[in-house]
Formats: C-alpha cells, structure tokens, sequence
C-alpha cells in the first residue's frame, strides 16, 4: 500500500494462501484464463484474514466476495476478470509478456504523476485497514478452536472436514 512503485502480478497457475495475497493486492494482475484461485480460509475452518476482507470486496464488490469468501469455491482467471477481481485475463502463453508489457508501459510513464495516481487510490484500501485488522484477529481466534483442528486433521487426512462434530465435541467437554 505504502509502496509507491506500481506492482504488476502474473498469476499463471493456482493462487492460494500468502500468493494470491500478493497477486490481488498488486496494483495490476494478469491472469491466466484458466488459472484457478480461491481464498481457503473457510475450507481449513478460520474466518477470511489478511488480504481478502480488505481487497475483495473493493475489487469485486461485496455480493461476490461474500460468495467466495464465504464459499471457498474456486473460480478461473476468466471468471476472476468478468468480476473486476483481477486486472485483465489472457491466454496462458500470454501472461508473462503482457504482465511485463504493462510494467514497462508504467515504468515509461510520468512517474510524479502515476506515484500520486497510486498514492491517492490506495487511499480505499487505508480506509479498509480496520476491517483487515479485525479479519486477522478473527483468523488468529479461530486458530484456537475447534473447527481449525478439524480443517487441519481434514487436510492432512484427505477428507472433506465435519465441522459440525468438531463444535459438538468440543461443547461436550
């Protein structure tokens, strides 16, 4: 956010976990059209941390980012595009060049000017920091109880978790 040199992604491949943070946080994101993301957070039983409280919904909106966020479903980059939650999506042979293509047109660009352009709509995302930093006391909470030892023991089990158990055990003790 404090960065004033403009970051521009390529994601070419499944974006999860600290990496799709980064890739939507960027100030550009190019995707593949078949790339697939999600925000796992639900799936591993902790409530949606770091990025996605603060960057999903003033990207897609908040209809969509309660949908993913609170689903876990995938999507595709084409998908990801049609709902403003990346830059632009390209073939997968594309990504590389068209992600460099657009970090140089920046780079040849006036660099007062498109410091302040980041500068002043980063300003969104400062106004999102209480709900990011709200988000990530959530997560951390949920890291103690245990639904998050059942999305773990799932994971590793390869199973799909019961999270209904995991409360009933627990209110049980």
């Amino acid at each position: 956010i404090d960065c004033d040199t403009p970051i521009v992604s390529a994601i070419n491949g499944v974006a999860v976990g600290a990496g799709l943070a980064v890739a939507l946080m960027a100030d550009v994101s190019i995707i593949n059209e078949t790339a697939k993301l999600t925000d796992g957070h639900i799936r591993l039983g902790v409530g949606a941390g770091d990025h996605a409280v603060a960057i999903w919904p003033l990207l897609c909106g908040m209809a969509k980012a309660k949908y993913y966020l609170l689903t876990a479903d995938f999507l595709d980059g084409a998908e990801a595009e049609r709902i403003g939650l990346v830059s632009k999506a390209v073939p997968a042979d594309e990504v590389f060049d068209t992600a460099l293509g657009v970090a140089r047109k920046l780079a040849a660009g006036p660099v007062d000017a498109t410091r302040m352009t980041k500068r002043a709509l980063n300003h969104w995302i400062r106004q999102a920091l209480p709900n990011f930093e709200a988000s990530l006391a959530y997560e951390m909470l949920n890291f103690l109880g245990p639904d998050a030892a059942e999305g773990l023991a799932a994971l590793k089990e390869k199973r799909a978790p019961d999270f209904h158990r995991a409360v009933d055990a627990d209110s049980n003790s």
